[in-house]
């Protein structure tokens, strides 16, 4: 399917033979290099499957590492930048979200049939980023060799057959069998698709590359298509992940103040947690079903896209004992979004907003109650907490409307006149619906603070980041062929 009177601006995919080969930190890397260049260009995502999400600068919603790749573009968020964003809501079924704005849950076969309009949807926002921008370095997602998704297509070839785009593939050579997944991928393409693809980049490789040129060799004479580049291995590079949790990010550092999050069923933007994970003086554990919540200082309750069932799970894990002894013993305790309405009293879904409609009793140690609406709550807000007048920003993803007394001690007041959250008379807990709100240097630093650190360093996240998407440019303008790149956008060398 394509639009009548495309405008033809310079497109490039970069596609994986796997999920998490490197496509987002290979697109945020060449917007990077190419807003150094003068370019004005953007990132896009057609289709994004992830619980990690932004809130753009035109109040719709977007994939997280759409909003980092903006970052390296030196761009807002915009939704168009990722117009279809699937949010998993059980193991069979999604919240559909078009150019930023949920249009329903849908079952998997009930999507399929919905791609032809997906698809629209997607083709719109690629011409509208045409209007406006010089080049558009564009994200796959999985593996476009998934015979049993290739059929309506509109996230990897699909899109790229529509626009009629050069192809890049990246594979992660750290996995093993790189060689296997590219060969074999090239392999189930159809012969169009084949063509499409004009070159090969190795990721994520440790150790002399020497003994690599063999391979290389092979691979570019079996194939006919050149190795574009072999990116190193960046030890300590910190891109905030599209969606699943690494195993970096479960093991706890052995010192620090002592962190926990319980990993739950449906945890939804676990990116909240990064300026603690990295953080020199905290060490973040997150507790994995069947395991035993460890001595805590803070325990945080994180977002959830399935609140209700995640609330039924923490029971039956045993969490409200465990938290309930860890109040008892001084302990604080946090709930962001999700977590927020998990605290309450009772939580009400009469629409069927995340699941079947009904009502579920919360852990009962804050006196609300929340309610799931159909239109769901999109900002961007900064504003002072209640703790020390300390500035803070952050955003809200939630259809939840909470109300009751203990929202009169409100955690933050906000600069559009709104209070937020709420803090226990006994100063133990903590509840707020601001996602990122440990990316504040001056936040982050009282909130450790009140959860019983001492002399917190401050730690600046955004910069953080920022260096790291730097140090990501350089290590793309050294190890590609950014010559034979910049040919393929239809730029000069």
């Amino acid at each position: 399917m394509t639009l009548p009177d495309q405008i033809k601006t310079p497109t490039l995919m970069i596609q994986g033979t796997t999920s998490d080969a490197g496509k987002s930190t290979v697109v945020a890397g060449l917007c990077r290099v190419l807003k150094r260049r003068g370019v004005r260009v953007v990132p896009f995502k057609p289709q994004n499957m992830a619980l990690n999400s932004a809130v753009t600068e035109d109040g719709g919603e977007i994939g997280r590492a759409q909003a980092v790749q903006a970052q390296a573009a030196g761009l807002a968020p915009h939704s168009d930048m990722n117009p279809v964003l699937l949010k998993p809501n059980s193991d069979t079924g999604a919240q559909v979200i078009i150019h930023g704005r949920a249009v329903g849950n849908m079952k998997a076969s009930v999507y399929h049939d919905y791609k032809p309009v997906a698809l629209k949807a997607v083709l719109e926002s690629h011409q509208r980023l045409s209007a406006q921008y010089q080049m558009i370095v564009v994200e796959g997602a999985g593996s476009p060799a998934e015979i049993n998704l290739r059929a309506g297509d509109i996230a990897n070839m699909g899109f790229a057959e529509a626009v009629d785009c050069p192809v890049l593939l990246v594979a992660d050579i750290d996995r093993g069998g790189v060689f296997a997944h590219l060969v074999g991928t090239l392999a189930l393409l159809s012969d169009t698709e084949q063509a499409r693809v004009q070159g090969f980049i190795i990721n994520r490789f440790r150790g002399d590359i020497a003994l690599l040129q063999s391979g290389l060799d092979w691979l570019e004479a079996h194939t006919g298509k050149p190795v574009i580049g072999v990116l190193p291995y960046l030890h300590g590079l910190h891109l905030e992940a599209e969606d699943s949790l690494s195993r970096s990010k479960e093991k706890a550092k052995s010192e620090g103040l002592r962190i926990v999050v319980p990993l739950l069923p449906h945890i939804s933007n676990h990116t909240d947690f990064d300026p603690l994970r990295l953080h020199p003086q905290v060490s973040l554990n997150f507790v994995a079903p069947g395991d035993i919540p460890p001595a805590a200082d803070l325990v945080i309750l994180p977002g959830s896209k399935n609140v209700r069932d995640d609330l039924a799970w923490l029971h039956a894990q045993g969490w409200d004992k465990y938290l309930a002894r860890h109040l008892r013993y001084g302990g604080k305790v946090m709930g962001i979004c999700g977590g927020l309405q998990m605290l309450g009293q009772v939580l009400h879904d009469p629409y069927g907003i995340e699941g079947e409609a009904g009502s579920s009793p919360g852990l009962g140690l804050l006196d609300l109650s929340t309610t799931l609406q159909t239109h769901k709550q999109l900002h961007n807000v900064c504003g002072h907490m209640s703790l020390e007048n300390a500035a803070v920003s952050g955003y809200e993803i939630h259809a939840g409307v909470s109300e009751g007394s203990a929202l009169r001690q409100p955690f933050a007041r906000l600069a559009d006149g709104r209070h937020d959250g709420a803090i226990s008379s006994d100063g133990q807990i903590i509840a707020t619906y601001l996602h990122g709100v440990f990316e504040s240097p001056k936040a982050l630093t009282t909130l450790l603070e009140w959860a019983g650190l001492k002399s917190a360093q401050t730690f600046d996240y955004h910069l953080l980041r920022e260096q790291n998407i730097e140090r990501l440019a350089d290590t793309l303008e050294t190890h590609l062929d950014m010559p034979r790149i910049m040919k393929l956008l239809r730029a000069e060398s």
